[in-house]
């Protein structure tokens, strides 16, 4: 197989490149673990259980998919064989960043949906992160035999069942594929992009196999029913369905590139390396996206990309753009499960892995240093960290081993946030949940550091409730004054930044004012917006300021700082639209460096937000309860009594389903109250759902709780402390003008 994959990996047409995703416990790694048996990789008689693609040992242990894993195989389909390069991606909220890294991969997802819940929130999640990269997906409707064996749906039930979920699924990629492929894109049970089946019983079938066997909706229920599930596996393998459909339905990299490589790259496509790109050529110069960097016992750091230009070649020299450095490749080859094989080299359209990228870290762009390109696009995480641990070396010795383990774990996880502190010996640790953050822990002993942590700490973001007051923000030197005002950001706003449907950063010139407007911007102030930033802008809306082009750096520098550390408790503030209505500036660049811009404009930002109802944002998360009826009730209870909102309630036989949404502050023990509440008998799940105002009656107590962990007063400063308030806009006061996002 080995020599195959080698010679398929210069045939871009017969390449696929393929994530598996979905909800957690819908059968993903099952599914794959199915594929590689269907290729002769595993045996036929442990697919299922033996989970080889969760060869880490946390994996096994929980019996989750914790890291996105690797493998290439060979399949035949209609007498032609077909690389197909597979990523079986994580199906928990807490490790949903290893799923957005996949999809900057590969071409093409399969969409995995249990037969019995449907689709849950973290599918529409996966579906989303998939779109938003342009790739292209199928559906596989997972569990049909529980349909049958636990709830004794008749055919007709079952065809109900399935079309509710294609059309579910249907709707939501119309509502977030590429205006262009919104309907080319939508699923179809009768081209055969749509299959159900049991990947725990290894078979599958869809329209076109349906049509090849005479096997029929009847004839499935009776092997069922009866109890020969083996035998239908023989009569339509998982595998052969499964990867038929991706051959089938899923594109190549010679045309996937066509329209992905503009999406994600902001070159110039008629150059050399856009040109090498957009046709997959093997000899074009050097393009690789590194979306996942591991740190090997024996092999050092390993980055796994993919090659969209040219080939990598073991042995040669690259330039790592974005950290401006060279390094030289040691080996590259694909993976095989927990495997790597070697190659000379792997040209473009393939998933690689490169070890000697020293320094690489994930988003990172290589070339060839004769051949220097503009990065691609970095990746941007849907959810964000939310909880936080403080991590200590349990041996004072071991504290430079712990600054570079926590290092080395960020650099393999780019979802965690590490904040150190050389001088205390107190290190931060930010991650998605409990569970992120007890494997991130495993993980630094299993490093050779014994630490201690913190109980989990919940991280607040903050923001204001109505328009400010213009304030003004003087210089050290008393020279240079600028006036700004702050207001909440409109809630379409807030929201196509939430889902990246706007892009963070410096805007250059007036190219993106459409985007803006689009999204319920004004005119004026969409063509003025000069930085987005923890989604929340900063808008020049001043006339004829001289000078003030000399310091739009350092104006842009001080609101980033600002924002991350807000003046109510420090914590990071966004929904946030900043005006700089005016500015006086000294006429000798001497007296408007640095040491005066940053700190005039900090205390211009802070005064405006405490002057404008500042506000604490709570996370809060999705809970999704599957109990029998009997249990209800004693369930209901539990969220209830953690400040929970019951959203949704159903019953499906003698089963009933519970949506609520829940703040993460509430959350720690859940898992053993729910089990308790239940007797064990129910199965539930959460999902991040963004941030939302903290009760008024709670932020005193919160606040003063936050400031006082940090080491700050217990009281947060006035407006007054940082500037002079100028009463020359709309009252702050004036109810008509108080504007606050319902939900962030």
């Amino acid at each position: 197989m080995i020599a195959k994959i080698k010679d398929l990996m210069y045939k871009p047409d017969s390449i696929r490149n393929i994530g598996i995703c979905a909800h957690i416990d819908h059968g993903k790694t099952t599914l794959s673990d199915n594929l590689l048996a269907g290729a002769g990789m595993i045996s036929e008689e442990l697919a299922g259980d033996q989970r080889f693609l969760d060869f880490d040992e946390q994996e096994q242990a929980r019996g989750i998919t914790i890291d996105a894993a690797n493998v290439s195989m060979v399949h035949n389909y209609k007498d032609q064989e077909y690389l197909i390069n597979l990523i079986d991606t994580p199906g928990h909220v807490d490790f949903g960043g290893d799923v957005t890294r996949a999809m900057r991969a590969v071409d093409g997802a399969v969409v995995v949906v249990c037969a019995v819940e449907g689709i849950m929130p973290q599918t529409e999640t996966v579906l989303r992160q998939a779109l938003k990269e342009n790739v292209k997906p199928v559906l596989f409707i997972n569990k049909v035999d529980r349909l049958i064996n636990e709830l004794k749906l008749e055919p007709d039930e079952l065809q109900k069942r399935f079309i509710n979920i294609y059309m579910e699924a249907n709707k939501l990629i119309k509502n977030m594929a590429p205006e262009d492929k919104k309907e080319e894109w939508a699923v179809d049970f009768t081209d055969g992009s749509v299959a159900f089946g049991s990947a725990y019983h290894n078979w599958a079938i869809n329209v076109p196999m349906m049509q090849e066997t005479g096997v029929n909706f009847k004839d499935i229920i009776d092997y069922c029913n009866e109890d020969k599930q083996k035998e239908l596996a023989q009569k339509v393998p998982l595998s052969e369905v499964l990867l038929g459909m991706v051959v089938e339905h899923l594109p190549s990299p010679k045309v996937s590139q066509e329209y992905r490589v503009p999406n994600i790259w902001e070159g110039d496509i008629e150059s050399p390396a856009g040109q090498g790109m957009i046709t997959t050529s093997p000899d074009g110069p050097l393009a690789v996206m590194v979306t996942n960097v591991s740190v090997d016992k024996h092999a050092g750091e390993i980055a796994t990309g993919r090659v969209y230009g040219g080939s990598i070649e073991k042995g040669t020299e690259v330039y790592l753009v974005g950290s401006h450095s060279k390094s030289r490749v040691q080996q590259v080859g694909v993976y095989f499960g927990p495997e790597r094989v070697n190659t000379d080299a792997v040209p473009a359209g393939n998933i690689v892995y490169i070890a000697g990228a020293k320094g690489a870290i994930a988003g990172e762009t290589i070339c060839s240093p004769e051949d220097k390109i503009k990065e691609f696009e970095g990746l941007d995480h849907i959810s964000e960290p939310v909880v936080t641990v403080a991590v200590e070396a349990k041996n004072t010795k071991d504290l430079p081993k712990l600054i570079e383990v926590l290092r080395q774990v960020a650099k393999e996880d780019p979802t965690i946030k590490v904040e150190i502190n050389e001088e205390t010996g107190e290190h931060l640790v930010s991650g998605m949940g409990e569970l992120h953050l007890e494997v991130i822990s495993y993980r630094i002993k299993e490093k050779g550091v014994e630490i201690q942590t913190s109980e989990p700490i919940v991280v607040y973001r903050e923001t204001v409730s109505q328009l400010s007051p213009q304030v003004e923000g003087k210089s050290p030197n008393k020279h240079n004054r600028f006036y700004i005002t702050v207001e909440p950001l409109e809630d379409e706003l807030f929201k196509a930044l939430q889902e990246g449907k706007l892009k963070e950063g410096k805007v250059k010139g007036k190219e993106s004012a459409n985007d803006f407007m689009e999204y319920g911007l004004d005119k004026e102030e969409a063509r003025k917006v000069w930085d987005v930033y923890n989604r929340s802008l900063f808008i020049n809306a001043t006339r004829g300021i001289q000078y003030l082009d000399e310091v739009k750096e350092l104006l842009i520098e001080g609101f980033e700082s600002a924002l991350n550390d807000g003046p109510l408790a420090k914590e990071i503030a966004m929904g946030l639209k900043f005006k700089l209505h005016d500015a006086k500036l000294h006429e000798d660049a001497v007296h408007r460096g640095p040491a005066q811009v940053l700190p005039a404009i900090r205390n211009a930002i802070y005064a405006s937000m405490m002057s404008a109802g500042p506000t604490l944002l709570e996370p809060m998360q999705k809970v999704f309860i599957n109990t029998p009826q009997d249990y209800m009730g004693p369930c209901t209870r539990e969220i209830q009594n953690r400040r929970g909102q019951i959203v949704d309630m159903g019953q499906e036989g003698d089963m009933a389903t519970i949506e609520s949404k829940v703040p993460v502050a509430e959350m720690f023990g859940f898992a053993g109250d729910i089990r308790s509440a239940a007797e064990g008998r129910c199965l539930w799940s959460t999902e991040m759902s963004g941030f939302e105002r903290l009760p008024r009656e709670m932020q005193n107590q919160i606040v003063k709780e936050i400031r006082q962990r940090k080491g700050l007063s217990p009281e947060p400063y006035g407006p007054e402390h940082y500037v002079c308030l100028l009463y020359t806009s709309r009252s702050p006061r004036d109810p008509k003008t108080s504007r606050m996002p319902s939900s962030a």
